[in-house]
């Protein structure tokens, strides 16, 4: 399947970045940008099988608490903190199945602008020699496979 080619390449691009640069902060864990969404995630129906397989695979409660929060964001306000964050621990509760804008996010960059946040902008510009996977690219393949909607349109 495409999507799966195109999350290996982008576990490939992000592990050469993260182990060239030992205190990146994009890690397992980190959860600043999943507490500070500009939107609601948009993801394609590939990405919504692989989620929807994982929530599956969740504890009942937990699970119904995912699917609610995913609702609930169609009406969230910026910040919006990503429904499949678990808040208590700061952790992604899908996280081997999460979207490829989620794995991507500090890794990835259109021409002379970096996404992420303050840590990944401050070591963008101490460090020029990173090569950044391209952002606008990955956004072009990632539609290839089909149209992208907010997660909560996919419940």
């Amino acid at each position: 399947m495409r999507l799966y080619q195109i999350l290996d390449e982008i576990g490939l691009r992000t592990a050469e970045i993260a182990a060239a640069h030992g205190d990146w902060p994009c890690r397992k864990g980190c959860d600043d940008c999943c507490r500070h969404l500009a939107s609601v995630p948009r993801i394609t129906g590939g990405e919504w099988r692989l989620l929807a397989g994982a929530m599956e695979a969740l504890p009942a409660g937990t699970r119904d608490s995912v699917r609610q929060r995913i609702r609930d964001s169609a009406r969230q306000s910026r910040p919006i903190v990503c429904p499949l964050l678990d808040c208590d621990s700061g952790t992604c509760l899908v996280y081997d199945a999460r979207p490829a804008a989620c794995r991507a996010y500090g890794f990835y960059a259109e021409r002379e602008y970096v996404l992420g946040c303050g840590r990944i902008e401050s070591i963008s510009r101490e460090s020029p020699e990173i090569v950044w996977g391209n952002h606008q690219a990955l956004e072009e393949r990632m539609s290839q496979p089909g149209a992208s909607a907010e997660l909560f349109t996919w419940l």
